[in-house]
């Protein structure tokens, strides 16, 4: 499968009454993407915003960030599954509008959502900072149930930006990086020296308003499967979690998997990259257990001499993170393991709920326990007080100056386990 991301490098966003790219500046019409997504009966309100790098903005608290993309050419579209048909993505061309991301906000829906600030001690730890943010903030009306808030929220950031990417339909891109993964069989034949390799993505589903949905279909209803690489780049995993921030791989961190695109890097050169394994993350032990042979099963029949393996979220995935190494690495297959840890503020604890002999090759994203103090803005988008409730925070977390005490955990992608992908791949 061959995909092409025709990259379109945009350098500001502004408000105008056309959606569209001139010389590298996204004009945005607000008021008919307020139009299109109020055609939601669940929404009460909507407003959009602009956060721009170095801005003394806070967005809180964070639900999604989405990468503006349109599908021009190939099957499919994007988000299929939500915003497009249940089509196969990963092949053709699909423009991207570089350095800008959706970001909804508004009411929270679950206590473990996030913080992006554009500048300050902040800035630092989150990637959003430094992209040209489009703010959806999704007012629900009153009385919603939690599931239906979220989806509420989650379907309008990925509405806005699908209407957003259009844009990018007839624009000639700066850059166009293509992506190929061979059938099975032919990519080894292609490379018989190689040693092959392939990525075990873990999607967070242990629990409610803990989903992430695969063309459509909430991961917790999936076994774990095989899929080209190309698929998730090209919008085939969308983010519907209310999980801590810092662990949480928002749909933007699908769409750029790091680790995806380290592969493809040294892909033919160092190794094969043969493909992605999906597989969830569960509650109870039945569930953990059937995932994890099931992984492992596919990781043997693949023929692989090793894996990466990602976790979202930490606590009770970390068992089918450490079941998952346990099982692949007993049929003689090289693991690494990407994962942050929650050490107290102290460092002194625990790292992780679960450990095995077996998990002799990890790279640590950090602490997400460490404390933070975030500085007071000029402007915030959505709602300050929501500092009290997020994972990370406390109550009296916000002080009267609008400063921030927090945890790392409730910065918006902070310690990302996928988001750090880099050092993984590289560890090989």
């Amino acid at each position: 499968m061959k995909l092409e991301l025709g990259n379109i490098f945009i350098k500001d966003v502004i408000f105008s009454n056309e959606t569209k790219v001139v010389d590298g500046v996204l004009h945005v019409n607000k008021e008919a993407i307020i139009e299109a997504l109020m055609q939601d009966p669940r929404l009460a309100k909507v407003d959009i915003d602009l956060a721009k790098p170095g801005e003394e903005v806070r967005i809180i608290p964070v639900k999604d960030v989405i990468e503006p993309r349109v599908k021009v050419e190939g099957p499919g579209g994007v988000f299929p599954g939500f915003i497009s048909k249940v089509n196969t993505v990963g092949s053709g061309r699909t423009h991207v509008l570089k350095n800008t991301a959706v970001v909804t906000t508004g009411t929270i829906v679950g206590f473990q959502e996030g913080i992006i600030d554009m500048s300050g001690e902040g800035a630092k730890y989150t990637p959003f900072s430094k992209t040209l943010n489009i703010v959806v903030v999704c007012e629900p009306v009153e009385g919603l149930p939690k599931h239906e808030h979220e989806e509420v929220v989650r379907l309008a950031g990925l509405r806005a930006a699908a209407l957003i990417g259009e844009a990018g339909r007839n624009v000639e891109p700066d850059e166009i990086k293509v992506y190929e993964t061979l059938p099975l069989f032919e990519s080894v034949k292609k490379y018989p020296d190689l040693p092959r390799v392939g990525y075990v993505y873990q999607l967070q589903s242990q629990g409610l308003l803990h989903d992430t949905y695969v063309y459509g279909v909430d991961a917790k209803k999936i076994l774990p499967t095989f899929m080209y690489p190309t698929e998730p780049m090209d919008g085939a995993i969308v983010s519907g979690n209310c999980v801590s921030a810092c662990d949480k791989n928002p749909t933007y961190v699908h769409q750029n998997n790091p680790i995806i695109e380290d592969l493809y890097e040294r892909h033919g050169k160092d190794y094969n990259f043969v493909g992605v394994i999906i597989t969830n993350e569960n509650v109870t032990l039945a569930d953990k257990e059937r995932s994890s042979d099931y992984t492992a099963k596919l990781v043997e029949y693949l023929g692989l001499d090793a894996v990466i393996i990602n976790e979202e979220g930490f606590g009770n995935p970390d068992t089918d993170l450490i079941m998952n190494c346990r099982k692949i690495s007993e049929k003689g297959i090289k693991t690494v393991l990407v994962t942050d840890e929650y050490a107290g503020r102290d460092g002194q604890s625990q790292s992780l709920a679960d450990v095995d002999k077996t998990a002799d090759a990890v790279v640590s994203v950090g602490n997400a326990n460490e404390v933070v103090q975030l500085p007071p803005m000029k402007k915030v988008i959505g709602h300050p007080e929501a500092a009290n409730v997020i994972a990370g925070g406390f109550e009296g977390a916000l002080a009267p100056d609008g400063s921030i005490t927090v945890e790392l955990q409730a910065i918006t992608a902070s310690t990302s386990e996928v988001g750090f992908g880099t050092l993984a791949a590289k560890g090989y």
